[in-house]
């Protein structure tokens, strides 16, 4: 066997953070997002970043990189078609104030913005409107992701969300 094809076999990633996640998915029934917005004395275990008159903002506790972040609103709805202006408007400007927070904190030198709706586009949860916010470095690709189609995130939720809410005091964001 070549020293090339040896080196490709190994595949473990030790990720010990995705217990939770790969336990919780037959136990938890419903919408974490209105799960989260009912239980706003839980917002720091929840990684609840802000709230506002009508939507929320946490980060995405299985994240597709450092630094991901969700923005929904308050109101259990499924698609643009169900939000009246003053909500798209709020959840437009949570974006802009999401990009400035994440750019004044970890510095990312783009973002992918975006939506999924329904199941087979993507959405972990099609019940509840939400946009992603993801941060994206030149030169974020690597071997990881190359080779074996897997993200290596390199800070930890509780290290990000207690950076993101100094830099969201000082900066008295989210400033809508």
């Amino acid at each position: 066997m070549s020293a090339k094809k040896k080196k490709f076999e190994s595949k473990n990633l030790w990720a010990p953070w995705r217990i939770g996640y790969i336990q919780g998915l037959d136990k938890f029934e419903g919408c974490f997002i209105c799960h989260n917005i009912e239980r706003p004395q839980d917002d720091e275990k929840n990684y609840v970043l802000w709230r506002t008159a009508g939507s929320i903002v946490m980060l995405n506790k299985f994240p597709y990189n450092n630094g991901h972040l969700l923005i929904a609103p308050a109101r259990h709805i499924a698609d643009f078609d169900q939000a009246g202006e003053a909500e798209l408007l709020e959840l437009t400007k949570l974006i802009s104030q999401t990009k400035k927070v994440l750019s004044l904190s970890i510095k990312p030198h783009g973002f992918n913005v975006g939506m999924n709706f329904g199941r087979c586009a993507g959405a972990g949860l099609p019940g509840h409107l939400h946009i992603h916010i993801v941060p994206r470095w030149d030169g974020d690709t690597n071997f990881m992701s190359v080779c074996s189609d897997t993200k290596v995130i390199s800070q930890s939720l509780s290290g990000l969300y207690e950076q993101l809410k100094q830099i969201s005091e000082v900066q008295k964001l989210p400033n809508l």
